[in-house]
């Protein structure tokens, strides 16, 4: 059996270590946002998260434990990669804000199942640190959503607005390269949870999956473009990568949730800058696609926050956790 109070520390070290590269991202991000609004909202949210650092920070040291350095050394050094990758886009903003919405997700779902773990334990002084990160992370994301608008503009003007008919064949390919990417996901996602009812909700998800990889397929094809073979076998690689690393994971239904709640909001992010360039070019069923599939990407979303409770319990009951 596994002392509950010794899970809550590794939670704790989880997300620090999530902490620090928020914080390698975010000090880069706001030089290469292409737009002031986001540069901004950068700006602001790296105050916060540096905040948030040092608290999860004291929390290890009060246990006489302190952050894992080779964990965060790992993880500082993804997310300036991520940076560097966003950078060479030629789409940089409209991709640095779809990945920053994604990476808020994770730190949303990964403090809701801390706190769980927390009121298990019966700590509730540490309850009282994901409350207050919460609302933070909450309120960035909201900033993020009212910035899609604008990321849309700063990705088109870098590219240049000549031929947005071709540019919306390339956020057509990128939609499909990422629904590839999601369905190799979920289908190791169900069957690493196979037995519980999670594995239900990640195998109706993945029905959905495969009718959008259609949609989108239909509609690149109607403008004379096809899926990038390249781009969505190199996204599919990066899906059985992250399905090895949760899989070494102790509390992998966990990890699934909070992965797959973040993967939501990357899909999300997405799709609301193809709707924005599709209306840029009057492609009015592109735009319904896009509507359609937002609505269910978004519903995923909120059964998947609605299933934290239950992805946390799972997850320490097959830890063998004991109160």
């Amino acid at each position: 059996m596994t002392d509950i109070h010794e899970q809550l520390t590794k939670y704790l070290a989880d997300a620090h270590s999530i902490e620090e590269q928020a914080l390698a991202q975010l000090r880069t991000a706001p030089d290469i946002a292409g737009d002031p609004e986001l540069a901004e909202a950068f700006r602001a949210h790296e105050a916060e998260t540096e905040g948030h650092e040092t608290l999860v920070r004291h929390l290890l040291e009060a246990r006489h434990e302190s952050p894992s350095s080779i964990k965060d050394t790992v993880m500082k050094l993804g997310g300036k990669a991520f940076v560097l990758f966003a950078r060479v886009q030629p789409d940089t903003p409209g991709k640095l804000l779809a990945h920053a919405l994604s990476y808020e997700a994770l730190e949303v779902s990964s403090y809701e199942l801390l706190a769980r773990v927390a009121e298990q334990a019966g700590e509730e002084h540490v309850v009282e640190a994901p409350d207050r990160i919460l609302a933070d992370e909450r309120r960035m994301m909201e900033r993020l959503e009212g910035c899609f608008d604008a990321a849309v503009d700063a990705s088109l003007k870098a590219v240049g607005r000549d031929d947005l008919e071709e540019q919306l064949r390339k956020y057509l390919a990128d939609a499909h390269a990422i629904e590839e990417q999601a369905e190799q996901f979920l289908e190791r996602a169900s069957s690493m949870t196979e037995g519980t009812p999670l594995a239900k909700l990640f195998e109706e998800h993945l029905e959905e999956t495969r009718k959008h990889a259609e949609l989108v397929e239909q509609r690149l094809e109607a403008l004379g473009g096809d899926p990038s073979t390249l781009k969505d076998a190199l996204m599919r690689m990066g899906a059985l990568n992250w399905a090895e690393f949760f899989h070494g994971h102790p509390d992998t239904p966990g990890k699934l949730t909070a992965f797959a709640y973040a993967f939501e909001h990357l899909e999300i992010g997405g799709y609301e800058q193809l709707k924005r360039v599709a209306e840029r070019v009057g492609d009015t069923e592109t735009v319904k696609t896009a509507e359609t599939i937002l609505g269910e990407e978004r519903a995923a979303a909120r059964k998947l926050a609605a299933a934290f409770d239950e992805a946390a319990e799972i997850a320490l009951r097959e830890q063998g956790v004991q109160a």
